[in-house]
């Protein structure tokens, strides 16, 4: 066992050490393993990107969050053909009862919150129990691909701005109080929500009528 553990390290740095220096592909398919089936610290390895290429970040931030949508439809569609038992082994039963609630009343929100946020989120959790509660899979996609997409444009912004080292302080402040971070976030997004709502009801108002 600890042989194949090995094995598989090496391996994994050896991949890294060859995709790296592909540019925004190699970040789009550093991406795709990471959520699909092997697990990478994305968020060091983007402020990296960042870091070294700060007038071309975006294509970094657009590649992975792309990448990172795909690479997601292997665990959700194992979990839509019946993963129901397999995700109850892995959380509680009243846990399990919650996430089924979060899908049926906002299943976008449900995604995408989880996909803005950094780890220890228990990412592939909600990606498998979008698959199980049957979550549309444009719904899916488009989740991941803008969760991510927030994610990667803020640690890219903040790797730029305040050097690489300040995106694993995010990050250990995230792990320390990630109540409050989800709190905040939340906050963020019904504020964002409120505004939307308010400028298209203003626009309305504003509109000449129909001849």
């Amino acid at each position: 066992m600890k042989h194949l553990i090995a094995l598989f390290l090496k391996y994994k740095v050896w991949l890294l050490t060859v995709l790296k220096p592909m540019g925004f592909w190699g970040a789009g398919a550093i991406s795709l393993l990471d959520s699909s089936s092997m697990p990478v610290p994305m968020d060091p390895i983007m402020a990296f990107y960042a870091w070294n290429n700060p007038h071309r970040y975006y294509l970094f931030v657009i590649m992975a969050a792309l990448g990172s949508a795909i690479g997601g439809l292997l665990p959700f569609l194992l979990g839509r053909a019946g993963g129901e038992l397999f995700l109850l082994k892995r959380i509680e039963r009243e846990k399990y009862e919650k996430l089924r609630d979060r899908f049926e009343r906002q299943e976008f929100l449900a995604l995408l919150i989880p996909s803005m946020l950094p780890p220890p989120t228990p990412w592939k959790v909600f990606v498998f129990g979008a698959g199980v509660f049957e979550m549309r899979t444009t719904n899916f996609l488009l989740a991941v691909f803008l969760g991510r997409l927030v994610r990667f444009g803020i640690e890219g912004y903040l790797a730029i701005r305040y050097g690489p080292e300040a995106v694993g302080l995010v990050g250990r402040l995230a792990h320390e109080h990630h109540t409050l971070l989800l709190s905040l976030l939340g906050l963020v997004i019904v504020a964002i929500a409120v505004t939307a709502i308010r400028k298209g009801m203003a626009r309305r108002q504003v509109a000449p009528p129909a001849v």
